[in-house]
């Protein structure tokens, strides 16, 4: 399997709900190192996975959503903890539907899967991924 990834940071606010989360319930702010691996067992006809410069593009496109966002404040999130698994699931799902738009041009089409991972320190990032 081939891969390229980009990467990208977006910085957001939220809060938890749940014991589980103990101090996080409290409003915190995160920022997080985002990268988007594209995925195909094939090279397309130029010999690459997928346009770099596009992918950097669309990632931006779809943190620009988020950042600087108290994501508790964004309706299609009401209800929801927006925990790092989450957030990287709503990422690469946003970069799916784009995929198959065509915004990453027409060999993107070709891509296998998408993998999203959100770094929350040097330490500690948690990973999704989706075929398309």
């Amino acid at each position: 399997m081939f891969s390229i990834t980009v990467r990208d940071h977006v910085m957001i606010a939220h809060s938890f709900r749940g014991e589980v989360f103990g101090p996080a319930q409290r409003l915190h702010g995160a920022t997080f190192v985002v990268d988007a691996r594209f995925k195909r067992a094939d090279l397309d006809s130029d010999n690459i996975v997928v346009d770099i410069g596009l992918a950097t593009e669309q990632l931006r496109s779809v943190l620009g959503e988020l950042n600087y966002r108290n994501l508790d404040d964004v309706p299609a999130f009401a209800g929801i903890n927006t925990s790092t698994e989450f957030l990287a699931k709503h990422i690469a799902d946003q970069l799916a539907d784009l995929v198959h738009a065509g915004a990453l041009g027409e060999g993107a089409r070709g891509l296998a899967a998408i993998e999203v991972s959100l770094h929350e320190s040097h330490v500690a990032w948690a990973s999704y991924e989706r075929p398309l």
